[in-house]
This record gives C-alpha cells, sequence and structure tokens, in this order.
C-alpha cells in the first residue's frame, strides 16, 4: 500500500462513494486459506504458535487533523454448523468518522479500560449487546493505524451460539454475519486506487452479497422474499481483515 502522504485536513476531504472508485486488481492468483486452518481448534494453535509473518497494511494515508488515540475491535469469529462466520457491523450516517462504513465492534480505549481486550468487549456489548460470556479471546493482530489517526488493536474471538443482538441504534444501522471463508479467499479481494491533491490513495475492498432471507409477515399465508443486500467492506477493516488473511496464510 502507498506511503504516508503529507497531511491533509480532515475538512478538505472529497465527498465520494467507494462503490464508484476503479477497481486497480484483484488478488484471485493468490492461494486461499485451506479449510483445515479455518477450524476453531486451528486458529487456538496458530495464535499461540504464531508463525513467521508480516502484516500487509499497518499505517493509511492520514487525514484527520486529530491527535491519535488508542482503540479496540473485536473480530468476533462464530462458531457457526457450517463454519465460522465474522460479525461485522453496520455504522449509522450520523456518527463523526467511518458514518455508514462497516466495521468490527470496537471504539476509543477508554480510561477505565483494564486493557484492549477489556476495551473491544465492551464496545462490543454497548454496540450489539454480545454478552462477553459468549466471546473466547484467543489472540490478537498488528496494531493499525486508521487514516482518522485511531491506533487499533484488532482482538480476535470466538464466539459460541446462543447469543442474541440488540444494535445499538445510535451507532449500529445493521449487524451481520459474512463466512470466514469467503474473506479468506483473496479472489474476494479487490484493490482500488485514487489520485486525489496530488496523492495517491489504495484500499481493499471485500463486497459480500448478503443472501435474500425469506420472512413470513404476521397475517401472511406465504413468506415474502427480501432482496438481496451488498455489504461493501472497505478500508480499514478490509484492512484489518488483509492482514488476518497473510497471518493465516503464512
Amino acid at each position: 500500500m502507498a506511503s504516508t502522504p503529507p497531511f491533509t485536513p480532515l475538512s478538505k476531504l472529497p465527498n465520494f462513494d467507494p462503490r464508484q472508485v476503479p477497481v486497480a486488481g484483484v488478488d484471485e492468483h493468490l492461494p486461499i486459506v485451506a479449510p483445515e486452518r479455518l477450524t476453531p481448534t486451528a486458529l487456538r494453535q496458530r495464535f499461540q504458535a504464531p508463525p513467521r509473518w508480516q502484516p500487509e497494511v499497518r499505517i493509511e494515508p492520514r487525514f484527520a487533523d486529530r491527535a491519535p488515540a488508542p482503540a479496540a475491535v473485536l473480530v468476533p469469529l462464530v462458531e457457526r454448523p457450517g463454519g465460522l462466520s465474522v460479525l461485522l457491523t453496520e455504522r449509522t450516517a450520523n456518527l463523526s468518522t467511518h458514518s455508514g462504513q462497516v466495521a468490527f465492534p470496537g471504539g476509543k480505549v477508554d480510561a477505565e479500560d483494564a486493557d484492549v481486550v477489556d476495551a473491544a468487549l465492551r464496545e462490543a456489548e454497548e454496540e450489539v449487546a454480545l454478552q462477553r460470556g459468549f466471546v473466547d479471546v484467543i489472540g490478537q493482530l498488528p496494531l493499525y493505524i486508521t487514516g482518522t489517526q485511531f491506533l487499533i488493536t484488532p482482538v480476535v474471538g470466538l464466539v459460541r451460539e446462543g447469543f442474541v443482538l440488540h444494535p445499538n441504534p445510535g451507532e449500529v444501522a445493521h449487524a451481520f454475519e459474512v463466512p470466514l471463508a469467503f474473506l479468506m479467499n483473496p479472489a474476494h479481494h479487490r484493490r482500488h486506487r485514487v489520485h486525489w491533491d496530488g496523492v495517491t490513495r489504495e484500499w481493499f475492498s471485500m463486497p459480500y452479497v448478503e443472501p435474500a432471507r425469506v420472512d413470513r409477515a404476521a397475517g401472511e399465508t406465504a413468506p415474502t422474499p427480501a432482496s438481496e443486500v451488498e455489504r461493501f467492506i472497505w478500508g480499514a477493516t478490509a484492512g484489518m481483515l488483509r492482514n488476518f488473511y497473510r497471518f493465516l496464510s503464512a
């Protein structure tokens, strides 16, 4: 990815739709992560004895006029009968940073938090009511610095079934799951590149089409099919997932 460019104040950022930025490449030439590496047991073993590897994305080009702030996100890997899935959220449109984007549950580390793990679990409880008793933390990924100057530690946890989510309407518009196998297949990793204000900016995206569900409303004699929804995973979330891919494929 691009090196750190000259500072651009947040107030001068262009208003753009990342979906409209041209795709510079797709990484279908890279190997997928083998299914046997995507099991709870294999993931625990990998974090206990990690391989030699390097994260691909560490620092985004800076474009925020705020002081750096420590933050943590939970990478929740939900144990489903068909395999692990990643729990993600879509942030509400009224938030001051990263509004409307797909994200992991997470936020700033508060003074009351014991550490980044405590912060990630607290934020997951506050954002979607994922109780920490359902989460088994198995490791962390390297620090990721966003363009808005959040110093994020991704905390990886296995989530057992039985939880009930209640998204906080002030922060989360939707909560959904994406199969881990989909995200660990680089054929779904797209590279974007745009030249703006004298700087070339690059990022990943991993668009996921959520299968249509069949809902039955009260009084209906037949179910009503819902439309498919594309969840556009990009930016910091896609960057951290790309690092996760590098960690698991090393």
